[in-house]
């Protein structure tokens, strides 16, 4: 791939990968009684309802970032009622884990087909674990399509693992009130949501990530040969 069609690329994978994962929550929350995000439109693959909600940070960021350091760096975000994750707790504990999850699966689904085409011989081996996890065999127009695989590979297993984390502002930090009473669940809630904690927490996760998603990528890619 050209440099010009690799930014292309990731800029693609990034817009779908976080649109999934807003989806997810959108329609996890819809099903538990929110329908807020439905309302909203993001209950779609459609990325226009979630860039008109975060132009900044599914566009402008995204594009910035691409051009700056080679790979997009963004965020989104799908609304909820607060009166009714506070009445639902656990719902709403399930809502925002239903976005890391989204993500593995999709890239469980990219490892498939990167394996099913390695066994059938389309695939071969690749050049870079992050962009060329696999190659056309045949060198054919099968070549863009492993590097797509790779990228979501890439790109959804670290949304996995960065919103996994347990340290607010992510989604993980919401998961814990599935295993907290509604009392617990409110004290814990007014410590994440300081101002202060969030900073920390954003800190932590730029400190954190460099160390704990290179192992992950590896296990994948063990999985993978």
């Amino acid at each position: 791939m050209s440099n010009s069609a690799l930014l292309l690329g990731w800029f693609a994978v990034f817009v779908f990968s976080v649109t999934f994962h807003e989806a997810a929550h959108a329609w996890v929350a819809k099903r538990g009684g929110d329908l807020t995000a439905y309302s909203a439109g993001q209950v779609s693959l459609n990325p226009i309802p979630h860039i008109r909600r975060e132009p900044f940070g599914m566009l402008l960021l995204p594009v910035i970032s691409l051009f700056a350091v080679g790979w997009p760096i963004g965020y989104a975000s799908a609304p909820f009622d607060p009166i009714w994750a506070e009445r639902h707790h656990k719902r709403a504990a399930i809502m925002a884990l239903a976005g890391p999850v989204s993500n593995l699966l999709v890239a469980l689904c990219c490892l498939l087909i990167m394996y099913l085409g390695l066994q059938s011989g389309t695939f071969t081996g690749g050049t870079d674990t992050y962009i060329q996890l696999v190659s056309a065999a045949d060198g054919s127009m099968l070549m863009g399509l492993s590097t797509l695989l790779s990228m979501l590979l890439f790109m959804n297993l670290l949304l996995f693992v960065l919103n996994i984390m347990p340290i607010p502002p992510l989604d993980g930090s919401a998961v814990i009130p599935l295993f907290l009473s509604a009392s617990q669940t409110q004290r814990y809630r007014a410590v994440i949501h300081h101002p202060a904690v969030s900073i920390v927490g954003m800190l932590s996760i730029f400190l954190l990530i460099r160390y704990i998603y290179p192992p992950v990528h590896d296990l994948a890619v063990r999985i993978l040969y």
